[in-house]
């Protein structure tokens, strides 16, 4: 039995766009996954018919299949690449789903099956990697955009006020990590190797301030 739910994967647009890329020239494979996406005819062919059933017939055993091949070697591939054991996982599941659900989009005429499933791997890397690098931060109400008259400054002041001593009073280990991640703009990765924290560790206690602080502002 395969380790992924095909009956919740949810597909959307961000996942239509990364796997049209691969229908292109930027599909050919590189110097960064050639040996991995080289096979001879009767493989490039069995995969291509594999990911056919599955996009004709929504075929559980053609994809289990595909998954069991492919799986592996993609998370090998993140993992020589450097990507860590958890970042690894999480992209397998999102490159495996994204085959599920896209494999309409497949044009044997223009790349392999394996070339196809690798570049939707590299592209999942890539915006694991742009999102460690740059966590996106939540609406914690700090204030209107637009130009603020003297009510709004003193406004704007007092909700800041507000904020500072929420962060205060933050558990040290929580506060010092978001500290990290949102105002010396350290990636999540920058601050394992300098804390020695596991990144499950350092995502957990930020979203655990973060809920804190998002609780104190209401």
């Amino acid at each position: 039995m395969i380790p992924l739910n095909t009956q919740s994967c949810h597909a959307d647009g961000s996942l239509l766009g990364e796997v049209c890329v691969t229908n292109d020239k930027s599909a050919r494979p590189n110097g960064e996954y050639q040996s991995v996406t080289s096979e001879n005819g009767i493989d490039v062919a069995r995969w291509a018919n594999e990911l056919e059933l599955v996009r004709r017939e929504k075929s559980i055993e053609a994809f289990e299949r595909l998954f069991n091949h492919f799986a592996p070697k993609v998370k090998g591939f993140l993992m020589k690449s450097g990507t860590d054991n958890a970042m690894a996982e999480e992209c397998v599941q999102e490159v495996m789903a994204t085959v599920w659900h896209k494999a309409y989009l497949f044009d044997p005429t223009r790349a392999s099956a394996a070339t196809w499933i690798f570049t939707i791997a590299r592209n999942k890397k890539i915006d694991a990697l742009r999102k460690q690098k740059r966590p996106e931060p939540e609406d914690l109400g700090w204030g209107p955009e637009h130009e603020p008259d003297q009510e709004d400054v003193i406004g704007l002041q007092q909700e800041t006020e507000r904020l500072g001593q929420a962060i205060a009073n933050l558990p040290t280990k929580q506060r010092q990590l978001l500290e990290r991640a949102y105002f010396s703009d350290m990636s999540h990765s920058e601050i394992a190797a300098a804390t020695g924290l596991p990144l499950g560790t350092i995502k957990s206690r930020i979203r655990l301030a973060l809920d804190r602080l998002r609780h104190a502002m209401k």
